[in-house]
């Protein structure tokens, strides 16, 4: 398994998915210190870019110590998508990602993300366009068909690698399931057979025994995480150690989650201030899940207003799982 976005070659390649009030930068940060190979940022739409929204545009804030990593815009106009594409181009990401696949109501129904899969020739249309603009590379993500009777994936394939895309991502559901069902890999299988672009895959990767059964069943060139790393950024160099060598590392003990956890909280105050501190609380379910009085924790850290109040607390939390001798 070999990833080829541009100059980037990345042997077993698994990546982030970008993720909506997820895939901020200090989540990027902490997925990549464990193992992910390519981070991209939460989708960003196009007219927000041009109009200089800041809450938008400051999703596509950066860091050298995340690389690579790609900036994903989404949007329906030819025009508004290429200008958008040219000011996330200028913040230097190592490629660009076009959104095909989201299937929220307020983006698909409005005619973007998955909605575009319904209007193929504006889709190829923004894509050829925003390919011809850039000079860097551009990569697109989309679902295998808007629904169950109109599975379009190997024309999507086939329209994205005429436009001159770097690479595709398909998760393997339609726009119809949401995130209901499971995801379809024979597809993902069937468009990677017939691609000449890299192919990448995704949809319910959380584990690295199921990363390497869809690998084998699909033969893509690179795998992506999404959900399955909520709170686990361990899944990415656990994964690829698996393909890799067939033995399954150990999951992290409760030290090492919580003191990742603290660190990742660090990272969110340092971004955003103390408003990280209320970003972050939804991280401490995925983070603590499993362990014994968790949600007592979780409890008194969402009241908490400073990190050095939160860090005595978990230290407090470490120390009387150990007495106790028992993590779970």
């Amino acid at each position: 398994m070999n990833l080829k976005i541009g100059n980037l070659s990345i042997d077993h390649a698994v990546v982030l998915a970008p993720m909506e009030d997820v895939t901020d930068l200090p989540f990027r940060q902490i997925c990549r210190e464990h193992g992910a190979d390519i981070v991209y940022t939460e989708f960003v739409p196009s007219e927000a870019i041009i109009r200089h929204i800041a809450k938008s545009t400051r999703k596509m804030d950066i860091s050298e110590e995340e690389r690579p990593v790609a900036i994903q815009i989404f949007g329906n106009q030819v025009e508004v998508m290429v200008e958008a594409a040219r000011h996330a181009e200028a913040l230097k990401p190592d490629f660009l990602d076009i959104n095909y696949g989201c299937p929220a109501k307020k983006v698909a129904g409005r005619g973007a993300g998955s909605g575009l899969l319904c209007v193929p020739d504006l889709m190829t249309d923004i894509t050829r366009a925003i390919v011809s603009a850039l000079k860097i590379p551009v990569t697109a993500k989309t679902r295998i068909g808007w629904d169950a009777s109109s599975i379009s994936i190997l024309d999507t394939v086939a329209r994205m690698e005429q436009c001159g895309i770097s690479a595709l991502t398909i998760h393997g559901r339609t726009r119809a399931q949401m995130f209901d069902g499971r995801a379809d890999w024979e597809w993902i299988g069937k468009a990677k057979k017939a691609a000449g672009i890299p192919i990448i895959g995704n949809g319910d990767i959380s584990n690295p025994e199921y990363a390497l059964e869809v690998l084998n069943r699909s033969g893509v060139d690179g795998l992506m995480i999404g959900r399955g790393a909520y709170g686990n950024p361990w899944i990415f160099q656990r994964t690829k150690t698996f393909i890799q060598t067939g033995v399954m590392p150990p999951e992290p003990e409760l030290e090492e989650k919580v003191l990742v956890m603290l660190r990742h909280l660090k990272y969110a105050i340092d971004y955003k201030g103390n408003h990280g501190l209320v970003t972050f609380r939804k991280h401490y379910h995925n983070y603590l899940k499993g362990f014994r009085d968790a949600a007592r924790l979780r409890g008194k850290l969402v009241m908490m207003t400073s990190f050095d109040a939160i860090s005595s607390e978990v230290h407090s939390f470490i120390g009387n799982h150990n007495l106790i001798g028992s993590d779970r």
